[in-house]
């Protein structure tokens, strides 16, 4: 892994600065309301560590996808309602991310104040990476804090800008992120066991790759697994599959440590009351598609993470969100939570699938950034976490 991230104990002159705060608050909304805070909850220790010590906090996040423009069902009011009510204060939201009317809201912040910036995402600048957008983004602010892990492989103008301006730190859940998921790289204990899960396996190809350096046993499920399956000249019926990449299945598999499912659960279409069958993996017919793992391969997988440990999870076993199809996923998550060794999620639906059944405080890591903890195993490194090592000699 790279050089230590600088600290917040490392940034100067905290008792009265106003500090910028990179956040991930990309939380989702229904009704005008924030349906789940668990992005806004873990940004709180570090928006507690700041005020205390009398700083200003002010936040800035993306919403959805607005591509540039002033969208309106892309606002970041709901969350700044959501914010006041967790940190029991007013959290007014500047009307823009930059700006006159926002640099005169900052300057007028006392100390352990908190606001938030309308949606980064509003300005073309942000994605572009343009400097004069992130020029103007820093002016008012004496100090740059980002907790953005889930953004940070986004070489984007608030992520990469800031440190080149302003002294600079990772925050409290950005730092853990890093220490947790490097020494799975570094230093991990085994035997170690990677689940990998999901729909496409070219999003995984150099993840595995990584891991196959570090790791005892990489379990593959999810719809990905059925171009492994084809790898092995089995049909796949209607199944999800990637024909360019079967070459790279067959490599994997030759390594003799990528395991796929032996059985699968199939149907004709992804519905509740979708007629269900289980079937051996070779024997998949036309029409239908593999939508789960099987049960017995649920139980060899779950033999596998027994003994583990360490063990990382990164995607789900199936569509976990229908009933007929969880069965996996939920044998899989149970088997993570049973094991004795340091267990990770590495963020996205598997993380989804581990809160929704009731089992993600048992998980020693749960990462909030699925591609951002994909892309630092894969890489070692993420554009965000250069920036801060770099600072402002960049």
């Amino acid at each position: 892994m790279a050089a230590p991230l600088p600290r917040l104990e490392d940034l100067p002159d905290l008792d009265g600065a106003r500090v910028l705060v990179r956040a991930e608050l990309n939380a989702p909304l229904a009704d005008g309301r924030v349906t789940d805070d668990l992005r806004i909850t873990t940004t709180l220790p570090t928006v507690g560590w700041l005020r205390a010590r009398g700083a200003a906090v002010v936040l800035a996040a993306h919403l959805g996808r607005p591509k540039g423009e002033v969208r309106p069902e892309f606002t970041l009011a709901p969350v700044a309602a959501r914010l006041g009510e967790l940190l029991g204060t007013d959290v007014p939201m500047a009307p823009s991310a930059i700006g006159g009317e926002t640099t005169s809201m900052v300057a007028s912040l006392d100390p352990g104040d908190v606001m938030l910036l309308e949606n980064l995402r509003f300005h073309p600048g942000e994605e572009a990476n343009d400097p004069a957008f992130a020029t103007n983004l820093v002016a008012p602010f004496d100090l740059f804090v980002n907790e953005a892990f889930g953004a940070s492989h986004r070489a984007h103008a608030s992520i990469v800008g800031p440190p080149r301006a302003l002294p600079s730190a990772a925050g409290l859940l950005l730092q853990r992120e890093v220490e947790v998921l490097g020494g799975l790289l570094d230093a991990p204990e085994h035997p170690f066991v990677a689940i990998l899960g999901g729909s496409k396996v070219s999003d995984k190809l150099g993840v595995i790759d990584a891991l196959l350096t570090k790791c005892d046993t990489i379990l593959v499920g999810g719809a990905m697994a059925f171009t492994f399956l084809a790898a092995q000249g089995y049909p796949i019926g209607d199944s999800l599959l990637e024909v360019d990449r079967i070459e790279d299945c067959r490599r994997l598999l030759a390594t003799g440590r990528v395991e796929v499912p032996v059985d699968v659960v199939i149907a004709r279409e992804i519905a509740a009351d979708a007629e269900v069958r289980i079937v051996a993996a070779p024997s998949i017919p036309e029409g239908w598609k593999g939508l789960d793992v099987g049960p017995e391969t649920a139980a060899h997988f779950a033999d596998r993470i027994a003994p583990a440990r360490t063990v990382l999870w990164n995607g789900p076993m199936g569509v976990f969100e229908v009933p007929p199809f969880a069965s996996g996923t939920r044998a899989v998550a149970e088997a993570v939570v049973g094991c004795p060794g340091f267990t990770v999620i590495g963020g996205g639906d598997s993380a989804a699938a581990a809160r929704q059944m009731g089992l993600a405080d048992r998980i020693d890591h749960v990462s909030t950034g699925g591609g951002a903890s994909l892309e630092l195993l894969e890489l070692g490194d993420l554009p965000g976490l250069e920036a801060l090592r770099l600072g402002r000699d960049a």
